[in-house]
């Protein structure tokens, strides 16, 4: 991707921003605050007009679905000014991310409730691709966040939940947003969001995003992206509905990797003489880019008011190339002493680079996939029946080089290999050679078919059953590469050395069951359960090994007992309930000599609460909050055999890593009317509680992050009944904090929260 290409875009947008022409969409003002906060039938976790789940496979309105749903709609996204799906989970409770670049290396990595959920992100109600980092909500419609075992809707997946990103698409209303965004740290942002109708039965919409902007807080690190969303809807009001979707979107950033960092004996954080805005990798090196395609096409028809069909079909296909330094070798600080070992060290204040510098992915992630979902409303002596049945078949590809960039043109190391560097300054600028060495590759693929039924069993007015169940057939299949370096002089050919292919096939059986009791017509009380299956290669770009390939699919189950309450006359959603995440079998090593694969002996639990509050408190104060308490343990971590040895499983009895107990999280908004009808004051506060790490050794105790609370403030005025000026600010109060965090025996990371930024921005909606 030519950088020069992108930047002459966002400067061209920031120029469009400078002179007032476009704007943030969407924030309330006039008759838009009357829109935003419109009462509907359905109760959920969200401010504005209040949108049902997008997936017909849950067949009962939120208030009568027996599981915790959070949803986040478009509004909230924008009221708060968040960019990136990293941004808007970090302002819901119960979830963490990986350490790394994107969170996790090579894109979003998300514990949800203590498990991990990378793999569990759909888009429309169907998978998404592999891991990558997913930047911009400039084409989302809404987030809907399921927690708890969840594999008899998404398929193969993990305990914690899932997350599905819902896109804009035609509403059949005459309406452009358009957007224009400056402030801090070089930001510059705009968008349009056009609705519009040919005729009576075609909807066209288009969204379109220029974005840029330095990280608050940090030297070098900087995001560029653009990206275009075009949509049509053919037989707008018909029983007939057919839409085609597009989405292309292109990033060019230097990657945000973090500062060293050390929990241990000898150092409780940061290291000494770390400012938290410097940069540990090589500014000029460092490099991550993204495109990502898709293409959907979405067939419905409605026979009746009875019996309906959906049809989707989408092909994506999403690229990255990453160049990276991750602050990894070997540290010195005062007073002379390595502050992971506590060893003696000869030369304070410096830092020897090591390790993975330079490391290079250029990876290209394809996925076909189709799914029909039939709808079926009926009564049976009395009892009515809300009943889906579907099917859905994919197939998914990629393709991965990995190399080093630090090298010489045949691929060997420079020496000396990396000068030393001042941990206070360091230096970031490379001057060494650069030629790419491809050192290994991965081709892999994974191929799902699913089959699923659900029913809505409306016993009487009071008393319903919802449930589901789903089989499915996973095969995956992978082939490793790795090359030798130095390449021998031409015309000799790299050596290459192939393990696989390695091959995994699964049939999974995955269910859920939860029973509703609803006393009176606005509250509702439930119990339910349902299990998560997760084969060997759940995942295409997590290819399966020797020592798995043949293991059975780990094993969950989850228990939840809640209330849903539509009080104030159904302007405000009360939520609560308990729940058990069981995980009764994952994958560790066997420890016998005899035995190379993995055993599924492994065991852990979350048992937790979670409340929530949505709606509006008085005609013009509105609030969206949410709390999660999680009590973790890890039960087993190694196999039957190794215990049956008389080893002490020194992690049994640990909480989970990267699970706080406590979380919090806060947006309230409240209309000045007394000023001006729509003038809107707003603020929101996020707690993450304290977590700890795998414990090194069963000598080492366990550390803990620093909880933090990070806050922020907006401030809307409506300039006429079209224009409204926003003003936000993120890390209100400058908090110093780290919101990813890597630690073992002898390196660590953590990437700094985004430091005290402003934005305005002004919308014009016509």
């Amino acid at each position: 991707m030519r950088k020069g290409g992108v930047r002459s875009f966002v400067r061209g947008a920031a120029q469009i921003a400078a002179l007032g022409a476009s704007s943030l969409a969407l924030t309330a003002s006039g008759a838009w605050a009357q829109d935003q906060y419109a009462q509907v039938e359905d109760p959920i976790t969200v401010v504005g007009e209040r949108p049902d789940l997008e997936s017909p496979r849950y067949t009962a309105p939120l208030l009568e679905t027996p599981q915790t749903i959070t949803i986040v709609s478009a509004e909230l996204v924008e009221q708060q000014n968040l960019l990136g799906l990293r941004d808007i989970l970090s302002t819901l409770p119960g979830i963490t991310f990986g350490a790394g670049e994107g969170g996790g290396g090579y894109g979003d990595s998300i514990n949800l409730r203590g498990y991990s959920a990378s793999n569990d992100i759909s888009v429309d109600g169907v998978r998404d691709s592999a891991q990558y980092t997913r930047t911009d909500p400039f084409n989302l419609q809404q987030l809907e966040l399921t927690n708890g075992a969840n594999s008899v809707y998404g398929g193969a997946g993990s305990l914690g939940g899932s997350i599905n990103l819902v896109t804009k698409r035609p509403e059949g209303r005459e309406r452009t947003t358009a957007v224009a965004a400056i402030g801090t740290d070089n930001y510059a942002r705009a968008t349009i969001d056009a609705d519009m109708m040919f005729g009576d039965e075609i909807g066209f919409r288009f969204n379109a995003m220029a974005h840029s902007n330095d990280v608050p807080g940090r030297d070098v690190e900087t995001y560029e992206r653009w990206g275009v969303a075009p949509s049509i809807t053919f037989g707008m009001s018909s029983d007939t509905r057919f839409s085609l979707l597009y989405n292309h979107q292109e990033d060019d950033n230097i990657p945000q990797y973090g500062v060293p960092y050390a929990l241990g004996p000898y150092n409780d954080g940061p290291l000494p003489g770390v400012p938290i805005s410097a940069y540990y990798g090589f500014a000029n090196v460092d490099r991550q880019e993204i495109t990502a395609d898709s293409v959907t096409a979405i067939f419905e028809h409605a026979f009746n008011e009875n019996l309906s069909v959906r049809n989707l079909t989408r092909y994506q296909e999403v690229s990255q190339f990453l160049i990276v330094d991750p602050p990894q070798g070997t540290w010195c600080v005062t007073p002379g002493i390595n502050p992971w070992t506590g060893a003696a060290c000869a030369s304070p204040g410096t830092y020897l680079p090591s390790g993975p510098r330079g490391n290079t992915r250029d990876s290209v992630n394809e996925i076909l996939i189709n799914q029909t979902d039939l709808t079926v409303k009926f009564d049976t002596a009395g009892i009515g029946h809300t009943l889906v049945a579907g099917a859905v078949f994919s197939n998914e590809t990629y393709h991965l080089d990995s190399g080093n960039v630090l090298r010489n043109p045949l691929g060997a190391t420079p020496n000396p290999i990396l000068p030393a560097m001042n941990i206070s300054n360091p230096n970031h600028i490379y001057t060494g050679p650069i030629n790419f060495i491809r050192t290994a590759f991965t081709d892999s693929e994974v191929s799902n078919h699913a089959f699923y039924l659900f029913d809505r069993v409306e016993v009487n007015d009071q008393w319903e059953i919802n449930g589901g169940v789903r089989v499915e057939h996973n095969e995956g299949s992978a082939v490793l590469g790795a090359i030798a370096t130095p390449y021998p002089a031409p015309p000799a050919q790299p050596v290459v050395t192939l393990s696989g292919p390695f091959r995994n096939e699964a049939d999974l059986l995955s269910y859920r069951l939860g029973v509703v009791y609803q006393p009176m017509e606005a509250l509702s009380l439930y119990a339910a359960f349902g299990n998560s299956e997760t084969p060997s290669q759940a995942t295409v770009n997590g290819a399966c090994t020797a020592a798995t390939c043949n293991v059975e699919p780990e094993n969950g189950r989850t228990y939840e007992i809640g209330a849903k309450w539509d009080t104030f006359g159904g302007r405000l959603s009360l939520t609560a309930a308990v729940f058990s995440n069981e995980r009764s079998s994952f994958r560790v090593a066997s420890g016998d000599p005899g035995v190379p694969e993995q055993q599924l002996d492994g065991a852990s639990r979350v048992r937790g609460l979670a409340l929530g509050a949505t709606g509006l408190l008085t005609e013009y104060w509105n609030v969206f909050a949410n709390y999660t308490y999680l009590d973790s343990e890890l039960e087993q971590s190694v196999s039957d055999f190794v215990i049956g040895l008389g080893t002490v499983d020194f992690l049994a009895g640990d909480p989970l890593p990267n699970t706080p107990e406590h979380s919090f999280s806060l947006w309230t908004t409240y209309e000045l009317h007394q000023v001006k009808r729509g003038f809107l004051i707003g603020y929101g506060a996020t707690y993450q509680g304290e977590y700890t790490f795998t414990r090194q050794s069963a000598s080492s105790p366990l550390f803990y992050t620093p909880d933090y609370w990070v806050q922020r403030a907006m401030v809307a005025y409506p300039l006429t009944d079209e224009a409204m000026l926003q003003l936000n600010v993120t890390n209100l109060f400058d908090e110093e904090y780290y919101e990813r965090v890597r630690n073992n025996a002898t390196n660590g990371w953590a990437t700094p929260g985004a430091a005290r930024s402003a934005t305005l921005s002004l919308t014009y909606q016509f």
